[in-house]
């Protein structure tokens, strides 16, 4: 009869989960609110359905073991020296301002001070999956602030697993020095162990086990199980041992196989994760404890993104690209709640801790859904208020003499480079403007004529002249961007060639009805192709002389 009940229990939580899912998604938030809100309704204050509390933390923990084994997957160890210094400086900056002001806040709100360090970690960390979806759904993730992003996400995914290691040691109620000197010993005797078995045996088990896709599955949901439980006994804790399994998988060229087998088992233990946490939250606690929700909440709204933007300008960056970056750190992520969930089966915190964290959860992951999504229209609406972080646009470094340039590209990223050889080739003064500075450090080292500047500002272009070029050339897949450029060269009755990148044909009929000459769609033409299309007009003289060269020396 208790399997029954159970069977039911698990079928009415999930029937109504679904159903909230249905109303979130239609309303574009991530389903992750509806598990929590159904977890808040079927928990002790409401419904009071889930009754089988030891069956559903379990799942729940699998849940967790699952998640961090998928995250674990997407941090390859060869992959690191692509995140670069700036994402390094980034995520090691964000996450020691915000614990800083997040301490601050919680003495500032009567909490003690175990409790404002925790809270203060916890909301430095920012969800890796959530942004990635928004990003993937929004077509923006290979965009500058996409990749700088994702990258400086990545460093707070190590950071937390740090974190959890030290926990690990403080649970054994060691001192402050004794959990440092065990992290680091410990960190010693595991690295090696975990990149010697990654190189040496995991490849050819893997080898082995991707001769046959169910194969592949159980082998590697065993191997989760696995290194979590030898990490378990050795006293790293399941949390960080899943998180290990997956980054040893990660360097096999199975690793994209592997993550969509998991995936669905992952998502499924996960909304029974969510909706445990959702039952701890009762309306009661919220009451209690809504003065620092509102105020933790509007911080990570607000008080994130202004980090995000500072640190960002102070390295060089427009606070454009400061401003898109901070939207994507304006929610806590999975990580805080394992955190939390930690302190308190250490002993460090109340349960009821969980609840505010819950909450805070809630509100910031709605609201930055909206502010990812609409984030470039909330820059252009509020630009002004950013101006005074705006730098001065740099001339260009190396002297053109009094020839203007009669070619100007903006953007240097995947088009822009196969392109340079050709636009070179054309004999003709050109200019190259981007807002990366480390960019325009990479062109000014090869000695190539570069601007810094912000190619959506129509101030800029005035400064720019841009009316006087022949030939204009845009690589930002960026509407707005592009509509700028367009109707800026339109009021001055612009002559020469506009070529401008979208994202959509849907997008590229609109520029092309704003004036573009031609379009490109780096899903279709890439940057290559576009080679071969210069490539190509460099011999038709009727283009040539659209341009007002000169068909001689352009036939050169």
């Amino acid at each position: 009869m208790l399997l029954e009940e159970l069977f039911f229990e698990i079928g009415i939580i999930l029937v109504l989960a679904a159903a909230l899912s249905m109303i979130v998604h239609r309303l574009r938030q991530p389903l992750i609110i509806a598990y929590i809100v159904t977890g808040i309704l079927v928990g002790p204050s409401v419904l009071a359905l889930a009754r089988n509390g030891e069956v559903f933390e379990v799942m729940s923990q699998i849940g967790v073991a699952f998640l961090l084994f998928t995250v674990g997957l997407g941090l390859n160890w060869r992959s690191v020296k692509d995140v670069g210094g700036i994402a390094f400086a980034i995520g090691v900056g964000q996450v020691l301002f915000t614990s800083i002001v997040g301490y601050v806040i919680g003495l500032g709100l009567g909490l003690d001070s175990v409790t404002s360090v925790y809270l203060a970690v916890a909301v430095s960390f920012s969800s890796t999956i959530v942004v990635i979806k928004l990003l993937i759904d929004k077509e923006e993730l290979d965009t500058l602030y996409g990749r700088i992003s994702v990258g400086f996400l990545l460093v707070q995914d190590f950071i937390a697993m740090f974190v959890l290691l030290g926990l690990q040691a403080f649970s054994g109620g060691a001192s402050v020095q004794d959990v440092m000197l065990q992290t680091v010993l410990r960190a010693l005797v595991a690295i090696p162990i975990v990149w010697l078995t990654s190189s040496r045996v995991v490849p050819i088990l893997v080898r082995y086990a991707a001769r046959s896709q169910e194969l592949l599955f159980i082998f590697s949901v065993a191997w989760c199980f696995l290194v979590a439980g030898v990490f378990t006994v050795a006293g790293f804790g399941i949390e960080l041992g899943s998180l290990i399994a997956g980054i040893m998988l990660s360097g096999t060229v199975f690793e994209r196989e592997i993550n969509a087998r998991v995936r669905p088992l992952r998502d499924f233990f996960l909304v029974v994760f969510f909706i445990v946490l959702g039952t701890h939250l009762t309306f009661g606690s919220i009451m209690q404890s809504v003065v620092p929700i509102v105020v933790f909440a509007l911080f990570i709204l607000i008080g994130n993104p202004l980090i995000v933007m500072l640190i960002l300008r102070s390295l060089g960056y427009h606070p454009r690209t400061g401003f898109l970056c901070g939207t994507t750190v304006a929610q806590i992520s999975e990580f805080s709640f394992i955190v939390l969930a930690a302190g308190v089966s250490i002993g460090h915190l109340q349960a009821d801790v969980i609840t505010l964290a819950t909450a805070v959860g809630l509100l910031t992951i709605a609201g930055s859904a909206y502010l990812i999504e609409y984030n470039e229209a909330i820059y252009d609406r509020f630009a002004w208020a950013f101006r005074w972080l705006e730098p001065k646009h740099a001339r260009v470094e190396r002297e053109l003499g009094e020839r203007a340039p009669k070619i100007v590209v903006f953007g240097f990223h995947r088009i822009g480079a196969p392109i340079l050889e050709t636009i070179r080739h054309m004999r003709q003064p050109y200019v190259i403007v981007d807002f990366d500075p480390q960019v325009i450090r990479e062109l000014s080292e090869i000695g190539e004529p570069m601007m810094y500047g912000d190619a959506g500002s129509e101030e800029f272009l005035e400064e720019l002249k841009l009316e006087h070029a022949r030939f204009v050339v845009s690589t930002i897949p960026d509407l707005a961007i592009s509509e700028t450029i367009l109707g800026y060269l339109k009021r001055r009755r612009y002559e020469g060639v506009i070529i401008v990148s979208a994202k959509t044909p849907e997008e590229a009929a609109k520029c092309y009805r704003a004036g573009a000459t031609y379009v490109i769609v780096p899903s279709v033409l890439g940057g290559e192709k576009f080679k071969e299309l210069l490539q190509k007009q460099k011999t038709r003289r009727a283009a040539w002389a659209r341009l007002g060269l000169d068909n001689q020396r352009a036939m050169g």
